[in-house]
């Protein structure tokens, strides 16, 4: 790896064959024993049961081990968790059973942890191994993430098995040879129609990619759901459906026509679009507009690539002729808020189409939707409930052109396609994916991208109205070895804490052998192999 984490090939084998070639990898905080030992004034043990040993500096700190049960720290917990009885642990061991639980050592939250862990190999001597001391310092500051990660907790526990799933799926769709690239905008015709990819991103920030995720490309409609999450974040729903509706059109998205009340339809078609458009930031110039735009979608996609296509945009508005005949009709029907510039709307509106993400950056976006409109892997608060209920619902009746009544019945999540071959996919409260490949359907839709989502539905229980207890046909991802998922509450330092050490029926309370040197009470915990609940 880069920046003195280097795998060396020969690790990466043995590794990978410790860990079971890649398959069902093995139980963390199994049947792996350890000790911790909690002690006022010894030696730690010399009996290589790796122990732990506190001392107690004052009667207050005493008091407050004792009031807090004589629990082991997460730093400890994690590390026997890992070492297996090693004293130290490899880096690369830690590296690469983290990156099967779904997480980056790119993300954000482990900024700190992969920065101390670069610092230390390059100053240790043997560059590769940590002692308990050295692996506490660089985990401690992302302690409680980093045991929600190795204790699967996270929303897909066994994440290894589901992207595996996730690169069938993608491999069936690669085959799909149907569709045509969009020629409308001469610069989407540039790209090749053999391009796919699907990147997902988890609510806890597991992430996952496979085929051409990499590649920038223009978000052209799926921008659409976005900027209306902006704009009811900012204006509140009442204010924005004053100016447009909230119903399928039934007609093709670029028709120029309105609803009873000389509105448009709603934010998904062309011209419910270039209204929410009018709204955002009004009375500010267009460069303001779109830097307070770009900024929103730049949290939403925790600081991954959001671009801008120069070329896409000019190519848009030198050929957006049925846009500026919607436009002049909104502007007769009095659709835009006073004072509204017809022209300096339509621009920013082209503006907005050509902004570019990669599949990756945009499953992060996705999955800021599927969080409640929190970015999984900042934290960040980006948009309010009201804004991810309202977009997710109009996404669930209207994100798919004239396909939505179908998809909403096939596939029953929200989503929201592009001619650029795009489509956002939310799984609410689980994950946001991308799919990306520029051949479209006669309905603008991408051909694969359809493709791989009824397929995801078929195998895993993510319909909107899949019964999530009486099922038998499809996988749950969301349940570990068959077991229902349980909450267990907030994830606090101490309430990880107590649940691991104690309630988890993970450890057990060991009586100690007399020592001589030292009569102090010394209470060992040993992990034991998970108990078979009844």
């Amino acid at each position: 790896m880069k920046s003195g984490l280097i795998l060396h090939q020969q690790q990466q084998q043995q590794l990978l064959r410790h860990l079971g070639g890649g398959g069902r990898r093995r139980r963390l905080f199994g049947a792996t024993t350890a000790a911790y030992s909690t002690n006022t004034g010894s030696s730690p043990d010399q009996d290589g049961a790796a122990a732990a040993t506190v001392t107690a500096d004052d009667s207050a700190a005493e008091k407050k081990i004792q009031k807090a049960g004589l629990l082991p720290s997460l730093e400890d917990l994690l590390f026997y968790t890992i070492a297996e009885g090693q004293e130290r642990i490899p880096i690369h061991k830690f590296i690469t059973v983290l990156k099967s639980t779904g997480l980056r050592t790119s993300d954000p939250r482990l900024k700190e942890c992969m920065d101390m862990l670069r610092t230390n190999v390059q100053a240790a001597s043997d560059g590769v191994l940590l002692d308990k001391e050295l692996f506490k310092k660089c985990v401690g500051s992302n302690i409680v993430l980093l045991t929600q990660a190795f204790r699967r907790k996270f929303v897909i526990p066994d994440f290894d098995i589901f992207s595996s799933h996730i690169d069938g799926l993608h491999e069936i769709a690669k085959k799909m040879t149907g569709g045509k690239v969009a020629d409308y905008i001469p610069q989407l015709a540039k790209f090749s129609p053999d391009l796919w990819g699907v990147s997902l991103c988890t609510v806890d920030g597991q992430r996952h990619s496979v085929g051409d995720t990499k590649v920038p490309f223009c978000l052209q409609s799926c921008v659409k759901p976005l900027k209306y999450a902006v704009s009811i974040h900012d204006l509140g729903t009442e204010h924005v459906h004053k100016f447009v509706g909230k119903e399928p059109s039934g007609l093709r998205f670029n028709k120029l026509f309105l609803n009873e009340e000389d509105k448009p339809h709603n934010p998904m078609v062309n011209a419910g679009a270039i209204v929410i458009t009018s709204l955002i930031k009004h009375g500010l110039g267009n460069a303001e507009k779109f830097d307070y735009v770009t900024q929103f979608l730049n949290q939403m996609a925790g600081n991954e690539y959001v671009g801008f296509n120069n070329a896409t945009f000019q190519s848009e508005r030198e050929t957006g002729d049925r846009n500026f005949a919607i436009g002049y009709y909104l502007k007769e029907k009095k659709c835009f808020p006073e004072g509204s510039d017809m022209t300096g709307v339509l621009d920013f509106y082209f503006q907005l189409c050509s902004i570019e993400v990669t599949c990756e950056s945009a499953s992060v976006m996705a999955a800021t939707l599927a969080n409640g409109g929190i970015c999984p892997i900042t934290g960040e608060r980006v948009l309010s409930p009201e804004a991810v209920r309202n977009t997710l619902s109009l996404m669930h009746s209207c994100g798919m052109y004239d396909f939505s009544g179908q998809f909403a019945f096939h596939v029953g999540l929200p989503a929201k396609s592009g001619v650029s071959g795009g489509i956002l996919l939310v799984v609410p409260n689980v994950m946001g994916i991308m799919c990306w490949s520029p051949p479209l359907d006669k309905l603008g839709n991408s051909v694969r991208g359809i493709q791989f989502c009824q397929d995801l539905v078929s195998l895993f229980n993510f319909h909107n109205y899949d019964n999530l207890r009486h099922f038998s046909k499809k996988h749950d991802p969301r349940r570990e070895g068959g077991e229902v998922r349980h909450s267990f509450g907030s994830m606090d330092y101490e309430s990880l804490q107590k649940e691991l050490a104690l309630n988890g029926i993970l450890w057990r309370k060991v009586s100690t052998e007399p020592n001589e040197e030292d009569s102090s009470t010394t209470v060992v915990y040993r992990m034991q192999g998970p108990a078979v609940r009844n």
